[in-house]
Formats: structure tokens, C-alpha cells, sequence
């Protein structure tokens, strides 16, 4: 299943947006225009999702509060709302609508209350709230029942599709120094400083055939690199293991601590790809590599799917010129995000681009320019 419809009101940068997706659909746009905001409002749905340690109170809470979430152009219409539409196909019509509004209490403790919750199955209304029982008992509305088990049972595959979406932003020297590091992980890892735990926690068969996809592409994209395997130390701690090529056999074996950060987020690229059916969420993947090997992380993103009987969906964001220069990118699946002085709107591309897209030109060269700065040349005068 795929989420192919988000809608946003007064979320962070948006005052409104309406946006379809595709399988793999690209978010575009210059520095501060929302690429991260939008990615976290489907990280949003999952921490409202959550039947243990979430829930939209903990979820509001864990992004500053609703003053940081509500988009400072909300004006008269405070109320914050996320709404996505899920489909088999991106073109299929929608098996699953889901709805959610809230606002702040406005007094006392500021809790959170919904304002509106509704969910629809093939055009079915399943739950609408406010219902009867909130009116008689208003401290109901301070959840949703998607994070409640005893209220989401008519729409708890909802519940467990967005309870599956993934986020990864894999920051290197966390990998590297985690054992050093020590203390409370963030929750999700979405840095992956738990990297390493969610490779040695995968069963050893799925776990080693996974490895060895990743090796055929590493051999590719590194040079003098021979094999990847997993192993564990004396005491237990799990680590990646890299073989170069040397001339004495065995003396060309690195552990992670010495990948170089291209190496380790090329890894962990691969490693998401392959592991899970459910949204990944990808932010600005080109980061530490090699321009050469970001042209093609369309294609692998393509590949990656191949034999698998559930395509995984990706949202990633760039603004990187190799990954955008691949011609194979369907325009379908781009989102271009313009700041405004009401806030950041989203768009696809408009009839001349798609017809320049069809006609070969590769989004580089016709959506990227339009994410450049105005003024970007006078930062030669700094200082």
C-alpha cells in the first residue's frame, strides 16, 4: 500500500499543501523551505500511531509543542491538520483516507485536543469525531483513537501501516563511536547510532543475503573493495567488517571505524532499501558521496524493488544536481516546495516542465534552477 495523497494545514512551513505521491517521489527546494517539515509529518502520523510511548499528546510534545508546529501564518483558523489518502497503485482510488485536526486547550495545562478525526475505507466513513462520547466526556478528545487498541480495531491495518514508516539520516561518527558515545538514544535511531544493533538483531539468513546484495554494490562504487561480512567482538558488540585488496590476505580487513562516511551511508542507504515494506523516509541521501554514485541512486532505488512482492514507497528530499540528472525520474513523482511571504507552497511540475521532462531534459536541468536563490551571487561579498 502506498500513501498517495497528503494534505497539510498550518503545519510548520505550510499554510496549506496538497501534494500527490508516487512510489518514489522527490521533494524539491532551496534552504528552509520545508523539505524536512513535510518529511516529519508522515514521521508525525507514526508517532501518533504508537500504542506505547507516543500518541499525539507525546508527539506534539516531542517537536517543541503546538507553537513550534502551527505555521506562524496561521491566522483566525489555528487548527493544525494532517491528511493522507493510501492506494494500492498511485493512480488507484483510495482504499484508506485518514484525518486528523487538533488544536491547543487554550488554558490551564495546554493540553492538546483533537478537533477533527475521521477515517474512510473505499469511500466508507469508519469513525468521525468529534462523536457522541467525546461530547460527554471531553478529556477523550486528548487522544486519537488511532493510538488507541480498543477504539482502532476497524482500521488497525491504519494503525499498523503508519507504525511501520521509517526515517533515515544516517550521521556517520555516531556509527562509528557508538559504543564510545554511550547514553540515550533518540527515539526511531533516525541518526543510526543503533546502526549496527538493527544488522545484528536481523535473522542471520536474511541478514547475510542482504550483505551480499550490498557487497556486489559496494564493489562498484569503492574502490579495492573486496567482501562485507558480520561478526561480533570478544565481548559481544556487533560490528561490519570490510576486506580490501592487499598483498598480504589477510591484512586488508577494516571495521566500520575506519568506512569512510560515503562508505558507511552508502551502506546504510542499501541496507534501508532492502529491510521493510513500509514508507521510507530519506533525507538528502547524496550527502558524503561521490556525484558518480548519486546519479544513480534513482536507479537503485528502482533495482533495490526488483523480485520483491511489496514495493517499498520512498519520499526522499535533495537538492543535489547528480541525483537530479538522471534522466529516468518520472516527473509524476516530484514536488517542488517555493517559499512565499505566506508561508512555502508545494507544486509538480507545470505543463511546460513536464513537457520539457518528456522530452528528455532531466529534472536538473529544469526544476533544480528554480530552487536557486535570488541573491545567492552576493555571498561572494561576505565579510
Amino acid at each position: 500500500m502506498l500513501i498517495t495523497r497528503l494534505v497539510l494545514k498550518n503545519w510548520r512551513n505550510f499554510r496549506s499543501l496538497d501534494i500527490r505521491l508516487r512510489e518514489t517521489t522527490y521533494i524539491l527546494g532551496p534552504n528552509a523551505a520545508g523539505k524536512s517539515n513535510l518529511l516529519d509529518a508522515f514521521r508525525f502520523l507514526r508517532d501518533i500511531a504508537k500504542t506505547e510511548g507516543g500518541g499525539l499528546q507525546a508527539a506534539v510534545s516531542d517537536r517543541g509543542g503546538i507553537s513550534s508546529l502551527r505555521c506562524l501564518h496561521a491566522r483566525r483558523d489555528t487548527e493544525v491538520l494532517v491528511e493522507v489518502e493510501l492506494a494500492e497503485t498511485p493512480d488507484a482510488s483510495p482504499a484508506w483516507r485518514y484525518v486528523v485536526g487538533f488544536k491547543s486547550e487554550g488554558k490551564g495545562a495546554q493540553r492538546i485536543f483533537v478537533s477533527q478525526e475521521g477515517v474512510w475505507k473505499d469511500g466508507e466513513q469508519l469513525l468521525r469525531r468529534p462523536n457522541k462520547h467525546d461530547d460527554g466526556d471531553h478529556d477523550l478528545l486528548t487522544q486519537t483513537h488511532l493510538e488507541q487498541i480498543r477504539a482502532n480495531k476497524p482500521f488497525r491495518e491504519l494503525a499498523e501501516f503508519f507504525n511501520k514508516v521509517r526515517y533515515q539520516h544516517l550521521v556517520p561518527q555516531l556509527v562509528r563511536f557508538a559504543d564510545r558515545i554511550g547514553g540515550q538514544r533518540l527515539k526511531e535511531d533516525p541518526f543510526g547510532q543503533g546502526f549496527l544493533d538493527q544488522v545484528a538483531l536481523t535473522p542471520a539468513g536474511t541478514r547475510d543475503s542482504r550483505l551480499k546484495r550490498i557487497e556486489k554494490a559496494l564493489k562498484l562504487a569503492v574502490p579495492q573493495f573486496e567482501e562485507l561480512k558480520f561478526e561480533r567482538d570478544d565481548i559481544g558488540h556487533p560490528h561490519l567488517k570490510a576486506r580490501y585488496k592487499h598483498h598480504r590476505p589477510l591484512a586488508g580487513w577494516q571495521s566500520e571505524e575506519y568506512f569512510s562516511d560515503g562508505t558507511l551511508r552508502l551502506l546504510a542507504l542499501l541496507w534501508g532499501l532492502l529491510s521493510g515494506d513500509s514508507v521510507l523516509l530519506l533525507e538528502e541521501p547524496e550527502l558524503s558521496l561521490n556525484d558518480a554514485i548519486v546519479r544513480q541512486i534513482p536507479l537503485m532505488l528502482r533495482t533495490a524493488q526488483l523480485g520483491r512482492k511489496v514495493r517499498r514507497q520512498v519520499v526522499l528530499s535533495t537538492h543535489s544536481e547528480a541525483l537530479l540528472s538522471n534522466e529516468g525520474i518520472d516527473g509524476r513523482g516530484i514536488v517542488l516546495l517555493e517559499p512565499s511571504s505566506e508561508g512555502s507552497t508545494a507544486r509538480m511540475p507545470n505543463h511546460e516542465e513536464a513537457v520539457a521532462l518528456k522530452s528528455g531534459l532531466s529534472p536538473a536541468e529544469v526544476l533544480l534552477p528554480k530552487t536557486r536563490p535570488g541573491d545567492v551571487d552576493q555571498l561572494r561579498f561576505f565579510g
